[in-house]
């Protein structure tokens, strides 16, 4: 992974988590914080398990970042419930965009993000589930703007949906950890889940760069990428 793609990477967890832990904190907006979980959700049995989905999926289908959902889901629901629960989260809100923008925005999403389309059109037609996945394992993009994209696109619903879920856990298993750790062994909690974070985003490029045969995602991503491999005279571009 290049310098400079690996300090962005960082400063984009960095921000996440404290974004997450000033919404664990304070009492920004008037529900999904601290509160409104120990208040709705937290002790609130099958209930609050199902109002954490449903407002964790509009959340993320109106652009909240899943990395928030995943953190409060490991602090409402302790580590492997909460990822799974904020995992299937943002699948429900991923699916919620996609079909907004196929059956109802479809004009406005084409009128706004041309270029966006295209690239993923391009990028996704001949093995949907497989690059999906590849976008996902990447620590850069926007997950909002991809399934809006994805949607208007000729892509099959199924296999982008699946790849989605998939590319989802690294960073939801990440945020998941840290939201469980914020009480209990905080600085080691953390410290693993900066390690993993790194390796999934090393992965995750990795496999891009390899597998994505010349289709280009965004020119902009392309650029981050390839300049740590043509700093070091390696053709990234294959």
């Amino acid at each position: 992974m290049s310098t400079k793609v690996l300090v962005r990477s960082l400063a984009l967890f960095v921000s996440l988590v404290l974004l997450g832990i000033v919404f664990k904190a304070t009492s920004l907006g008037t529900f999904f914080t601290e509160q409104w979980i120990d208040d709705v959700v937290r002790g609130h049995g099958i209930e609050g398990d199902l109002i954490f989905l449903a407002v964790g999926a509009l959340l993320t289908a109106i652009g909240l970042p899943r990395q928030l959902v995943a953190f409060l889901g490991g602090y409402g629901f302790g580590f492997v419930y909460g990822t799974a629960l904020a995992t299937a989260a943002a699948a429900i809100g991923c699916v919620i965009a996609f079909f907004y923008a196929r059956l109802l925005g479809r004009d406005l999403v084409q009128h706004r993000f041309p270029d966006r389309i295209k690239h993923v059109d391009d990028f996704l037609h001949d093995n949907p589930f497989t690059m999906t996945l590849l976008i996902r394992f990447l620590p850069l993009g926007s997950n909002f703007l991809t399934n809006l994209a994805a949607g208007v696109s000729s892509v099959h619903a199924t296999p982008f949906i699946a790849g989605s879920t998939v590319g989802y856990l690294p960073q939801m298993v990440v945020f998941a950890l840290v939201g469980s750790g914020i009480t209990l062994e905080p600085a080691f909690r953390i410290s693993v889940s900066v390690v993993l974070f790194i390796v999934s985003g090393a992965l995750g490029i990795h496999l891009y760069r390899k597998y994505r045969h010349g289709k280009s995602l965004d020119d902009a991503v392309d650029r981050e990428l390839a300049a740590g491999t043509d700093d070091r005279g390696d053709p990234g571009r294959r």
